[in-house]
Formats: C-alpha cells, structure tokens, sequence
C-alpha cells in the first residue's frame, strides 16, 4: 500500500484511555456534561502556579519578539538548562551542570529520545506492571522489545525476585515510574535500593551496562511527608525524563527534559547520542517561551492539596462502598480492583451509571481500573451516589 502499515495501525486504533474520553465528550453532548462522570484522563485541573503567567507576563514585556520566540541551541537554551541544573544539584544532593541537560517536548518526547540513544536491534526493556502503555509503543518504536515484570499486588511495590528472573543478557534498560502512572503508588527506598542491587550485579555479570530510566511527571504531586527517592543517588546509569506537566498544570505546553547522570559510563558519549536522538526523530529546540517559563519556575507546583483532598474523599468512600482500592501516595490516580474479574465488563457496566473508568488491562494488570482524581471536587461529590450503586448492583 505504500505506507507503514504498523504506523497505520497505531492511528487507527486509540489508546483505551482516549477512546474513553472521546465516548464521554459523545456522552456529554447527548445529556449534559453534569451528568456524565467522566474519569479517564490523566488532565490536571488544578490551575497553574501564579509564576506560571507572571513569567509569562514578564517575558513578553522584557524580551524582544525574536529572542522569545526564536530557536535555542538544539538541546535547549543553555541558561535554562543552567537553571534546573543548580535547582537539581541543591534539592537532591547530586552535582548536575547544564550538559547533562536535554530539553524535550514533554516526558513523550523525553522518553522517546533517551529509548532511540541506547537501543539496538535485539534489546529488552523491562517495566514493572501496572505501566502507562505507551511504552511499549515508544519501545517498539525504537527498535526494542518490552518485558513486563509484576508487581507484587498487595501493594504494587517491586517484585525483586522476578525482576531477577527477567534480566538476561538482551536487557538493556528498566523504565520505572514513581509515583506510578496508573496506581499512584511510590517506590520506596527499599524497592529502589533492591532493584539498583540487582541492576548492579547483572550489569557487571553480562559486562555491559543495564540503563535506569526514571519518567518522573508526578515527582512533586506526593502527599504528606512521603519522600521520592532521586535515582541519580543510587544508580550510575541513569536517565531521568522529567515533564512539567503535571508539577506546573501546563500538559498542553508539552515542556520537559532529559538529564543523563554525569557518573553513568561513557557519560559524554551518552549525552551526545540524546543529541543524536533528539536530532533524527526531529525533537531539536524544544519550545523556546516555555523553556524560559520552565527555567524560571522550576520548583514550584499547582496546588497539590486539592488533589490530595479529592484523593482523601474517593478513596474513603470507595472503600466504604466495598471496593478494595490501593492507596496512592502521589500523583493523582486511584487503582481500583474490579468487581467483576473482566474490567472492561465492570466498565461497561460502570457506564449504566454514567462513571468512565479506564480497564487496566492494556496498563499490564488485568482485572484493576484506574480512576482519575485530577477533576473538580465536585465532580467526585456527585459522582459518589454511582459509585455506591454501581456496587449494590454487583452485590445484588
């Protein structure tokens, strides 16, 4: 036909999390967006920080029109990347500089670009379930193949013997995700410390370094005083692809970057073949006025409590209701077990009531849901009534 036909694939067939959406906005218009309770999108609704547009604000009244919206170096302007490096050398005790930085078009382009330097024909990326699912998109893309490895599902921590079993001599990176993309659930210092253990051993008995890659858009989206431990000081060979989506509310500016760990082997070399990546699939120069909103900004956040208030109020009624959810300690996901064992069964049912629940399947965890909190609070408050039937209705 002439044309890449996995491509073709790809387009015609949405993720589940957008066909959802898509059904809803349907929904919506046939009765009225009050009525429809729509949780599928990981879309953050809290507002922007005020920096956010005063930097704006200030940018375009103190730059001229050329140097604001013009290119920047190739891998990002180097006063940016200068601004996030030092914020990142003082927060997580690690000596980063600018070089190590690689501005991307959001955490997409970030992993994308970090996958595209290091893979080679025959490599294995291992994931632990559940995980957003487009990375096995974006590895197979790359020319890889991806291995999912179960959590334990008591509390979706790392399972570390079956990690161990799943490395072979193919595996050249592990992507994690904390706090975790569907679950919310944070990695602990025990689960990161086990799993450099072992990367540490099979790198060294393979003789060929195995990459971490940490995709961290919900860092700063954690509740209480849980802490996310920062993979550059435990793990040489790391890539951290960093979003300012979620910690800044500003998903459709798609602004964030890679930052390749000075003491990763060869770590120069890594750096350029980013460059490298960044060049052949076209992602040079990131946007040039949010690259400056970002180096100004870097630190602050939208106001995280509103999440954790929505997060506070749907898990304690779900729970009540009789569901058994999995407590997320950052961004804003709730991980519900189905009631019935076909989650898609459960949400097409859950559609009776007008709830839109994403089915964990394609997520790697067959037989959980993912509810999104990133919504008004009163949404939730008026969606609690269909939750509460929607379990009487499998109870009965």
């Amino acid at each position: 036909m002439g044309i890449n036909q996995k491509m073709m694939g790809l387009g015609k067939k949405r993720s589940v999390i957008r066909e959802i959406f898509e059904y809803g906005n349907k929904r919506k218009a046939q009765i009225g967006a009050d009525k429809v309770f729509d949780f599928s999108l990981g879309n953050p609704s809290v507002p922007a920080p005020d920096c956010v547009n005063q930097t704006i604000k200030e940018l375009i009244q103190s730059e001229s029109s050329l140097a604001l919206h013009g290119y920047t170096s190739a891998q990002g302007d180097a006063g940016v990347r200068r601004s996030i490096a030092d914020y990142v050398s003082k927060t997580h005790g690690v000596e980063v500089s600018a070089d190590n930085l690689y501005m991307t078009v959001g955490a997409a382009a970030s992993l994308t670009v970090s996958l595209n330097a290091i893979a080679e024909p025959g490599d294995e990326f291992i994931c632990f379930t559940p995980f957003f699912p487009e990375y096995r998109v974006f590895v197979e893309a790359a020319g890889g193949s991806l291995v999912s490895v179960p959590s334990r599902t008591s509390d979706f921590q790392l399972d570390l013997e079956a990690l161990e079993k799943a490395v072979t001599e193919n595996t050249k990176g592990v992507i994690v995700n904390s706090p975790n993309n569907p679950s919310g659930v944070v990695l602990t210092e025990e689960s990161i410390a086990g799993l450099c253990s072992v990367l540490k051993r099979k790198s060294a008995e393979f003789g060929a370094p195995i990459y971490l890659i940490s995709d961290e858009p919900y860092r700063e989206l954690v509740y209480g005083d849980v802490k996310v431990p920062y993979l550059l000081n435990y793990y040489d060979n790391t890539l951290v692809c960093y979003s300012f989506s979620k910690s800044l509310s500003i998903p459709g500016e798609r602004i964030g970057y890679i930052l390749v760990s000075p003491t990763a082997e060869n770590s120069a070399d890594l750096y350029a073949a980013v460059c490298g990546a960044g060049r052949a699939l076209g992602f040079v120069c990131a946007p040039s006025l949010f690259q400056k909103v970002a180096g100004r900004c870097v630190g602050q956040t939208a106001d995280v409590s509103i999440y954790k208030k929505n997060r506070d109020l749907l898990l304690s009624a779900l729970e009540s209701y009789g569901y058994r959810c999995i407590k997320p300690d950052g961004a804003f996901y709730l991980f519900v077990e189905s009631l019935e064992k076909d989650a898609y069964a459960f949400c097409e049912k859950a559609k009776e009531f007008e709830l839109l629940l994403v089915p964990a399947d394609d997520f790697g965890c067959p037989g959980f849901v993912r509810i999104s909190y990133c919504v008004t609070t009163e949404q939730i408050q008026n969606a609690l009534p269909a939750f509460e039937a929607l379990a009487k209705a499998y109870k009965n």
